[in-house]
């Protein structure tokens, strides 16, 4: 299969579909809940902003750089089938089977319920098993710690830092912390994903 070729990712708890036009006013509703464009570190965009924001993802898709995805709720009750955010392919080397998954935000009604572990079990599934990948990297601001933290109990390890690596949009410098997960270590992060699915 094509690096980046637009794919649909079915669990229980969520879908990740390929990103469109038309998912814009959900995608701003779903930044809204939870004020996300105003937290600190992160890089959601504000409502207002979602448009923008999307044509730019789609154009970067078309240059062959990144693929984005939205994610839906799936599990029972009236919020099934609701946008809650989205998530990306980044950095794209198809030559060398490697990809970043990145811009990743879940509106905050979301959150803790299971959705992202298992859009991290759906995305890293598809990268190691369906595309082969010999490294899927996560990358963070070093200062979010919350992120860091997730990071890490997701079973990546920690590559390095890029100091000075991104100006953020209040004119501060970004020291980027980063990690991977290799092939071999894959089954392990898999099974432990799985767990906590099943522990909810």
């Amino acid at each position: 299969m094509d690096f980046l070729s637009p794919v649909t990712l079915t669990g229980q708890l969520v879908s990740l579909s390929p990103l469109s036009r038309e998912d814009t006013d959900d995608l701003a509703a779903a930044s809204a809940d939870g004020d996300l464009s105003s937290l600190q570190y992160t890089s959601v965009p504000a409502p207002r902003a979602m448009a923008g924001w999307v044509d730019r993802c789609l154009r970067m898709q078309a240059e062959g750089t990144v693929v984005p995805f939205v994610a839906r709720r799936l599990d029972a009750g009236s919020d099934r089938g609701t946008v809650i955010g989205m998530t990306t392919f980044l950095n794209v080397v198809p030559e060398d089977r490697r990809l970043e998954i990145g811009n990743t935000w879940n509106a905050v009604s979301a959150q803790r319920s299971g959705t992202n572990t298992e859009s991290k079990l759906l995305l890293l599934g598809h990268a190691f098993e369906t595309l082969d990948c010999i490294a899927v990297e996560f990358r963070t601001h070093w200062l979010n710690q919350q992120s860091r933290r997730a990071i890490e109990r997701l079973g990546a390890k920690a590559d390095g830092v890029l100091r000075n690596h991104r100006l953020m949009p209040d004119g501060t410098l970004r020291d980027t912390a980063v990690y991977s997960i290799l092939p071999h270590e894959w089954p392990a992060i898999r099974a432990e994903l799985r767990r906590r699915l099943t522990a909810r």
